[in-house]
């Protein structure tokens, strides 16, 4: 029997795979492109209308903020994989009951996150040295943010199901209104408000919830996801399965994060004007990779329902369509970086003419290294969201490991020898450490894999007393 199933839902286990990946990955940028709008903005407003101190400030506190909002995706993304693989096998209720668990475990996570956030912000703050004059800049933009983490797991949770059942085009409609709330909101809270950078994050946490909203509205209308009481019954094998799919994510974006802050610590020992800079920089970072995300969000969907339905060759041409289509638009994003990145990078700096020709110095440079290393960021994120598709999250979480030894190793001893642009290199230095650990990995995992191109050993009901 066919199950209906909404228009915007995309059985990605048919059709040519270049296509499938290229259409699934290009609403989801679309989307990325207006998430980074707000972020720009956020970053725009701040730099412009409350200065450099301000911005330091917020640059100060990327790192921490980051870890969390990794935490928050690594968990879900990782829900993420066994919705897909249940979608693709035709499991329709064992997927409502994965839907129904992960949305359980998700608000149990999302309360203790909140008071961890907390409890840890102002001393970790201190670890990193965080110069005095931007301090509580840092903190005040720390704690609104951490007391909306529940917001922010339930858009990403949304979010994350609509993509696993192959639907992009709903998150990127949300993201469009999250957006637009963001920026109209940044612009009434810190400029009529005059609320400071607290107005900035109070603007971003409504923005998600307008994202979530939007996207529950939608689940609600997917016939297959029709919840019901029972399926938010805590099943212990089911939990045990999430959360092994879910914890090595969330920590692999959790190290990755502590080896941030231990390069923004060494960053915040060079003054206020080379943390601006290096800030302006990092907020052009999401768009950097904002079509790597997509691509990585697309082959753990494609992935996933491959493996669901036993098409094991489907996953071998998947990854070989989504690395020409993703080293050749890091290779177009650089050019455009490189050719316009100072005028770009001019619309977060203010301040005296000799402030702003330091700061743009710090920037350029930056951005400048990072562009030429963008194909292995690439390659990074294509190859670790096909072994996360394949429901092995063990051997991405070694490539977060190998990212921190590189990019904590990098910082910390690139300045001795090149002096305050050695830190420049981290990054890709972290890049580079993961992509040997992953495509050593992918040849591993694929070995293992049956050459097959259909399968009729995954039931396309649930049997009796299944999770």
């Amino acid at each position: 029997m066919t199950v209906p199933m909404a228009a915007s839902i995309k059985n990605m286990t048919e059709g040519k795979p270049a296509s499938l990946i290229l259409t699934f990955a290009l609403p989801l940028m679309a989307g990325n492109v207006f998430q980074q709008l707000y972020t720009v903005v956020d970053t725009m407003v701040v730099g412009k209308f409350l200065g450099v101190g301000a911005l330091a400030a917020l640059g100060a506190s990327d790192w921490l903020n980051w870890m969390m909002l990794g935490i928050v995706q690594g968990f879900t993304q990782g829900f993420a994989i066994l919705m897909a693989q249940e979608f693709g096998a035709g499991q329709t209720g064992r997927l409502r009951r994965v839907v129904g668990n992960s949305g359980v475990l998700s608000l149990l996570f999302s309360l203790g996150l909140v008071l961890l956030g907390q409890l840890a912000a102002r001393p970790v703050l201190e670890l990193l040295q965080t110069p005095d004059d931007i301090l509580s800049g840092s903190l005040l933009y720390l704690r609104v943010m951490f007391s909306g983490i529940p917001v922010v797991m339930a858009y990403n949770l949304f979010a994350c199901i609509l993509r696993s059942l192959g639907d992009s085009r709903t998150p990127l409609l949300a993201m469009i209104a999250a957006s637009f709330t963001n920026i109209a909101l940044d612009l009434v809270f810190v400029l009529a408000f005059r609320w400071g950078i607290a107005g900035a994050a109070a603007a971003t946490l409504i923005a998600q919830a307008v994202s979530g909203l939007y996207c529950l509205y939608h689940i609600r209308r997917i016939d297959i996801l029709k919840i019901e009481k029972h399926d938010f019954m805590p099943q212990p094998a089911l939990c045990g399965k999430l959360l092994s799919l879910g914890f090595p994510m969330a920590f692999q974006n959790c190290i990755i994060a502590v080896g941030g802050m231990i390069v923004q610590s060494v960053v915040n020992g060079f003054g206020v004007l080379f943390i601006a800079g290096f800030t302006a920089t990092n907020k052009l970072y999401g768009i950097l990779e904002i079509a790597a995300t997509s691509y990585g969000y697309a082959m753990i969907t494609y992935v996933g329902q491959n493996l669901g339905a036993g098409k094991s060759r489907r996953i071998r041409e998947g990854l070989r369509a989504a690395l020409c289509i993703a080293l050749a638009t890091s290779l177009a994003i650089a050019a455009v970086m490189l050719l316009f990145g100072r005028c770009i990078l001019s619309w977060f700096i203010s301040g005296t003419p000799e402030e702003v020709e330091q700061t743009m110095q710090v920037a350029y440079f930056y951005l400048a290294v990072m562009s030429v290393a963008l194909p292995i960021l690439y390659l990074l994120h294509v190859v670790r969201a096909a072994i996360q598709g394949m429901g092995n999250t063990l051997l991405p979480m070694l490539s977060g490991v190998a990212e921190f030894v590189m990019r904590t190793g990098a910082a910390l001893l690139l300045p001795l020898a090149l002096g305050e642009s050695g830190i420049f290199f981290a990054e890709p230095a972290a890049w580079l450490g993961a992509d040997v650990i992953l495509v050593i990995s992918y040849f591993l995992l694929l070995r293992k894999l049956p050459v097959t191109t259909c399968s009729t050993r995954i039931p396309k009901t649930d049997p009796p007393g299944s999770l």
